[in-house]
């Protein structure tokens, strides 16, 4: 009995901690998440204050929860996309197909992830920095794997992918813009996703 208590209570944890993060992610729309504050977000939600660190130490630790869970799933799919058989050309479109998705699933958390990656919340910005570079990591092991790869110095993998990362994040704001242009917008970013990335395999 008193494992079925604590399950029920772990998943209200969950379930609370989640909506937390929910009504943070949508008042952030307006907002930087150095002016958020966390009674905005308990109100949001109909609980009180200290229920808060139940959950969170404090704002920047709710700000590094959105970003593990913003980038944590991104990671597998793009990786998948580029390690999938196939061209090069292909294997670039899978990847901006799939970043394309990810915009359209979770605006709110690639609006989030753009804003804060350089604003005036240090443990955010870290925590964006850690998952790009893990996101980088995995990239050049993915390019690493593939027949135009293969031979190449570890340095140079890494600085590929790293390009490849830092055009990927460039697309999804732009997917993010887009999405307020009208009809063929996506498709243009897209284009201009797929020759960039072409050309920086080129390069």
């Amino acid at each position: 009995m008193s494992h079925t208590h604590g399950g029920v209570r772990q998943a209200q944890k969950q379930k609370t901690r989640q909506a937390l993060m929910d009504a943070a992610l949508q008042l952030l729309e307006h907002q930087g998440l150095s002016s958020l504050g966390l009674r905005e977000v308990t109100r949001a939600v109909g609980v009180a204050p200290t229920a808060f660190y139940r959950h969170f130490r404090d704002t920047a630790d709710l700000g590094v929860a959105l970003v593990e869970q913003a980038l944590g799933s991104l990671h597998g799919m793009v990786v998948g996309a580029l390690a999938e058989t196939g061209g090069s050309e292909e294997r670039i479109g899978r990847a901006v197909e799939v970043i394309a998705g990810h915009v359209a699933a979770y605006p709110a958390h690639v609006r989030f992830v753009a804003r804060e990656r350089h604003g005036g919340v240090a443990p955010v910005r870290a925590a964006i920095g850690v998952e790009l570079r893990r996101f980088s990591d995995e990239v050049a092991a993915a390019l690493g794997a593939q027949p135009e790869s293969a031979g190449w110095d570890e340095d140079d993998l890494r600085m590929l992918a790293g390009l490849y990362v830092d055009h990927m994040v460039m697309t999804a704001s732009a997917f993010l813009d887009a999405a307020e242009e009208g009809p063929g917008a996506q498709e243009r970013v897209a284009r201009e996703a797929r020759r960039r990335l072409r050309l920086v395999g080129l390069g």
